[in-house]
């Protein structure tokens, strides 16, 4: 048997942003869309969108585009997104993880946060939203456990990683979306995601240069 090629992460983060702009379809009452009209919406390739979709599947039919519902609950079950997964975000005492901390957009997705930590004594045990109150980093191993948490966001400044990171191995945690600026690497049980977000603003930087002397992009 041919063993089949997995998905580029790139495909992976394009069905977010489908996932996104067909909800929004949804609303506006349209019940098919083709690939072309999935694409202009967001500055894409149809031959793109098609690709992407084609790594899991034939959703759609030649000559008549997708079912609105059909794509969005493909797309839901192929993120894993119809189970709520648990989230706790370390270093809530922080800016972005007091802002993240409060967001009220992750239970729409099916993500809630269920604890938070730190180690700033100045921080530790005020209460933040409906997580409830901050909890000293050390406490993380027993409480991912006890909880059942899978995903920790790591809000945390560059010279806390390496005691941080001890502490997620410590707690079984399965998955690890990394804010501070360093990288850090999957392991075998913890799947780590690296948000770099000056990286971020140099990639939207590049994408307004092609704008401005006039070269088409995609934006996706």
């Amino acid at each position: 048997m041919v063993k089949k090629t997995p998905p580029p992460q790139a495909t992976i983060r394009r069905l977010s942003i489908y996932l996104r702009c067909i909800n929004g379809i949804d609303e506006e009452g349209i019940s098919v869309i083709s690939s072309r009209e999935l694409a202009d919406r967001l500055d894409l390739n149809p031959a793109q969108v098609r690709k992407d979709l084609a790594y899991f599947g034939e959703f759609g039919k030649r000559g008549v585009g997708y079912s609105v519902l059909k794509l969005r609950d493909h797309i839901t079950t192929i993120l894993g997104m119809k189970k709520k997964r648990l989230v706790g975000i370390v270093g809530a005492g922080g800016r972005l993880g007091h802002a993240l901390a409060l967001y009220k957009g992750f239970e729409k997705r099916n993500f809630q946060v269920v604890a938070l930590f730190d180690k700033d004594p100045a921080v530790v045990n005020q209460v933040f939203g409906e997580a409830g109150a901050i909890h000293h980093v050390s406490e993380m191993p027993r409480m991912v456990k006890e909880l059942g948490i899978e995903i920790l966001l790591l809000c945390i400044p560059p010279e806390a990683i390496k005691e941080v990171f001890d502490y997620v191995l410590l707690s079984g945690a399965k998955a690890v979306l990394n804010f501070a600026p360093v990288k850090l690497s999957s392991t075998d049980e913890v799947t780590v995601h690296n948000v770099d977000l000056a990286i971020e603003l140099e990639s939207l930087s590049y994408h307004l240069s092609l704008r401005e002397s006039g070269i088409p992009g995609e934006w996706v």
